[in-house]
């Protein structure tokens, strides 16, 4: 057979050209761009939620349902969006999700009453996951060799969405008075984003299936777990499924909890949220320390401090000022420390032509549960006050991904053994 004999590729190796590393970094820009405007229309929602209870006149647990449910799109479209991933291209799977949840993200401003906008942030959450799963792929394959800090780059675009989106989403509505005016908003940058992917990024950004830039040659991944569903990625699922409930419990009635117990403005409350964003801004170290340390003991220590900020953001200072610095943190260790390494870690606990399905695993790991954490924490909060469900959601949940996480054996993950085959 000649030197130029098409040959496919073997596991861990490229499948595509590499593009120049200026080309690589501005593609990567972009799709993070569209990953902000994933992130605003995501969290805008939750300080809205007084302003929406009040015209359509919601109890506090269908606010609490309504501000997480598109987490349940999000999680029952992971798995079949892994399995899409194998099948269809990465850029196209990804349009398509921006697509979806940009337009569920207009139809929610023209709701009626809770049925329909249950339906339409439960829908967006099917693209947001879509988007997701092929971001992440498509990103976490490319930069295989520091994959956590590439994944840690994608979570600081989800930061800057998570700052912007409710603290521009309160802006709005308190200058327009009109809650509907953010969602008109950011449902026409989706449009855009999804325009400017079509026309300038290149599938050899996006389809890359091997192991690290620039190899030539194949690695052995025989230490790896043949199986998708082997004892480290069922373990790191547990704990995405804690990690999920707790975040979005925090998330899902935090405004709420801001203004109609402590009495802050909505401005405030935008604030306070929009510092979670902030926080999650630290998913560039956190990817950074996770690629160089062990990352199952990063992941405890992040767990292990995260339970002791969620026990006092409802249990702690009242003042704005400390809840600003209590959401940033929380938003540095569930969002930052914690989404990131266990993302990448489940892609790492397969073999590299599974990562689109470890993807969609982990997205359903975190998103289902997370569509119940806002009517879970409500029903607490009706039983034990705000304090008792910060204790139990917050503080005691994160113990049980503690536990999950000693069991973990990283020596098996992907980057364990850089070992030439020959």
């Amino acid at each position: 057979m000649s030197e130029t004999t098409a040959r496919k590729p073997q596991e861990g190796q490229s499948g595509a050209v590499r593009l120049t590393k200026s080309v690589a970094i501005v593609s990567l820009i972009v799709l993070a761009g569209s990953y902000v405007i994933n992130a605003m229309d995501r969290q805008v929602f939750s300080v809205l939620v007084p302003h929406i209870r009040e015209e359509f006149g919601f109890s506090l647990g269908q606010g609490g349902l309504l501000a997480t449910i598109f987490t349940l799109g999000i999680g029952l479209a992971g798995v079949p969006t892994g399995y899409l991933l194998d099948r269809l291209s990465r850029k196209a799977v990804m349009l398509l999700g921006i697509v979806i949840y940009s337009a569920f993200t207009v139809l929610t401003a023209v709701s009626v009453g809770f049925f329909d906008m249950f339906a339409y942030r439960a829908l967006s959450g099917v693209g947001e996951a879509m988007q997701n799963a092929a971001l992440f792929s498509a990103v976490g394959a490319y930069f295989f060799a520091n994959r956590a800090l590439a994944l840690g780059s994608l979570n600081f675009a989800y930061g800057l969405g998570s700052f912007f989106g409710p603290l521009l989403g309160a802006n709005m509505t308190t200058a327009t008075g009109e809650w509907r005016t953010p969602f008109w908003v950011y449902g026409a940058i989706g449009f855009g984003f999804a325009l400017l992917i079509l026309v300038a990024i290149k599938k050899t950004f996006t389809e890359q299936r091997d192991g690290g830039p620039g190899e030539a040659t194949p690695r052995s991944y025989d230490h790896v777990p043949a199986a998708l569903l082997n004892k480290n990625i069922v373990l790191l699922a547990v704990t995405a499924v804690v990690v999920g409930l707790a975040m979005y419990g925090y998330l899902g009635l935090y405004p709420t909890y801001l203004q109609e117990e402590l009495g802050l403005s909505t401005g405030d409350a935008g604030l306070a949220v929009s510092m979670f964003g902030i926080g999650a801004l630290a998913g560039l170290p956190a990817g950074w320390l996770g690629d160089r340390l062990n990352q199952r003991t990063v992941m405890i220590v992040a767990l292990l401090a995260g339970s002791v900020v969620g026990y006092l953001l409802f249990n702690g200072p009242t003042t704005a000022g400390w809840q600003i610095f209590l959401s940033f943190a929380e938003g540095a260790i569930a969002s930052g420390f914690l989404f990131v390494n266990i993302y990448s870690s489940m892609q790492r606990a397969v073999r590299p032509i599974m990562i689109g399905r470890a993807s969609g695993l982990y997205v359903a790991s975190f998103y289902v549960p997370a569509a119940i954490a806002g009517y879970l924490f409500s029903a607490l909060v009706e039983s034990t006050g705000w304090g008792g469900a910060g204790l139990w959601q917050l503080a005691v949940l994160p113990l049980a991904g503690v536990v999950a996480l000693l069991f973990v054996d990283v020596s098996q993950f992907s980057n364990a053994r850089r070992v030439e085959v020959h």
